[in-house]
């Protein structure tokens, strides 16, 4: 079923990585996320006590968020997670803005398809760090990321290019 929510992380991983197929995205991706721990490294350096209370604030909505992502997106969890960092210093927002821009544009221009975080923001940011763990590794600048690390047998493996899942 095309609208079937994915219910678990293990499940939603090779989906994402099913969504970031084309190297030149996934380095979009690589370019926003650097741009956005480089606005949280400004802020630690601008304000570090009231960043470091923010982050804590941060880390405990984006675990309880984590554990809910499967049955509904919630974006209460979201903004919570934004705006305690963004009190802290308006560097820290022109990071996250940096970073979906350069993400969405990779989406909207590149893969042709629409964000897996319009429907699992969480995840999809989890996603993205993992991603750019694998990126720093040197895996995943080219080729199908799903090869690269072994997942081709997964259900993402059968998603049609515009992100819905193709049918058995």
């Amino acid at each position: 079923m095309q609208n079937e929510r994915i219910a678990t992380y293990e499940e939603f991983w090779p989906h994402y990585l099913s969504e970031h197929r084309d190297p030149i995205s996934r380095r979009m991706h690589f370019v926003g996320t650097s741009g956005f721990l480089a606005s949280c490294v400004a802020t630690a350096a601008i304000n570090p006590i009231g960043f470091s209370l923010a982050s804590l604030g941060f880390a405990a909505i984006f675990k309880d968020g984590m554990k809910k992502e499967g049955q509904k997106p919630s974006l209460p969890h979201v903004l919570g997670m934004v705006a305690l960092p963004s009190m802290v210093s308006p560097i820290f927002t022109a990071g996250v803005v940096w970073a979906y821009g350069w993400a969405w544009a990779g989406h909207f221009l590149v893969e042709k398809n629409k964000p897996a975080t319009f429907g699992y923001p969480l995840w999809s940011l989890f996603s993205d760090f993992k991603m750019y763990g694998h990126m720093l590794q040197g895996r995943l600048w080219s080729g199908d990321p799903l090869e690269a690390l072994g997942l081709v047998n997964d259900r993402a493996a059968t998603a049609k290019p515009n992100g819905a899942r193709a049918t058995a």
